[in-house]
C-alpha cells in the first residue's frame, strides 16, 4: 500500500495523526496561517505543522492524538507539532489500527497499521472496535470485578495474559475470560 503525501490543503480531511506536544516557546516568533472555525490555530512549516488547540482525540472526521509533554488535562490548550509524513489515511470502517500496550505504565494505545514495523504481528481493528478494545484492556488493567468468576492463582499474571489475547488476537473478551473458567 503506497502512502498518500499530507500538505497543508488536506491534512485535516480523514487523517490519523499521532501529534507530540512541544513548549509554546517553539512558535513564539512564528504566524498563524489558519483559524479553524473552533478556534484551533494552525501554523503551517515545510516539515510540518503546528497546532494550538485544547481538544484533541476526535477532530471533525479526525483521529488526533496528542503525546504530552506531561500529564494533559482536556481543555488545555496546548500546542503541538507533526511533520507531514505523520498523517496516515483514516476512516471509521476499515481495519487501519491495531493496539499496542506500555506494560510500565500499564498504558493502551492505538496506532495505524502503516506505522507497524515489517516484522511485527498485528491485529487489525477499524476504530469503533479499537475503542472498544482499548476501553477492555483499560478494566481489565484498573478494575477486579472481572475476573470474580474466573480461576488463577496471581491476578496480575491473569490481566497480562488477558490483555496479551485481547491484543494479539481477535477474540472477544467473553472467549477470553472462558479459556479461565
Amino acid at each position: 500500500m503506497t502512502k498518500k503525501n499530507y500538505t497543508r490543503y488536506n491534512f485535516h480531511s480523514h487523517t490519523f495523526c499521532i501529534w507530540k506536544e512541544v513548549p509554546f516557546e517553539e512558535i513564539k516568533d512564528l504566524k498563524i496561517n489558519y483559524t479553524s472555525q473552533s478556534g484551533s490555530r494552525y501554523i503551517f512549516t515545510e516539515s510540518g505543522l503546528y497546532r494550538i488547540s485544547n481538544h484533541w482525540g476526535r477532530v471533525a472526521n479526525c483521529h488526533w492524538r496528542l503525546t504530552p509533554l506531561e500529564t494533559f488535562k482536556s481543555q488545555n490548550t496546548t500546542v503541538a507539532f507533526a511533520n507531514w509524513g505523520d498523517f496516515y489515511a483514516n476512516d471509521d470502517t476499515s481495519k487501519l489500527f491495531y493496539i499496542k500496550i506500555d506494560w510500565e505504565t500499564e498504558d493502551a494505545n492505538f496506532y495505524h497499521k502503516q506505522t507497524a514495523q515489517a516484522n511485527e504481528t498485528v491485529i487489525l481493528r477499524n476504530a469503533k472496535e479499537t475503542a472498544k478494545t482499548i476501553r477492555i484492556i483499560k478494566e481489565v488493567l484498573s478494575e477486579e470485578d472481572w475476573a470474580k468468576y474466573l480461576k488463577y492463582d496471581d491476578l496480575n499474571q491473569l490481566r497480562h495474559e488477558v490483555v496479551t489475547a485481547l491484543v494479539n488476537t481477535s477474540k472477544t473478551f467473553l472467549q477470553v475470560k472462558k479459556d479461565y473458567l
